[in-house]
């Protein structure tokens, strides 16, 4: 089999696209902007957006595999 630049069905998951992901991750983690990012995220849990988030939580926790 060789590889191409057109997408593969690559199976149960996408390891291509999961690379990409940590090495973005990675990328993020490394860039210092992580304090900021969690800030914004709690004051953002603690005003008006709460509400629409927790919703928003509960309707990812209810699509994820089980």
């Amino acid at each position: 089999m060789t590889k191409t630049t057109s997408p593969q069905n690559e199976g149960e998951g996408n390891q291509t696209e999961a690379k990409r992901f940590n090495e973005a991750q990675a990328k993020f983690a490394k860039s210092g902007k992580v304090p900021a990012a969690a800030k914004d995220a709690e004051e953002a849990l603690e005003g008006p957006e709460r509400e629409a988030l927790e919703k928003a939580e509960e309707s990812a926790r209810a699509h994820a595999k089980k």
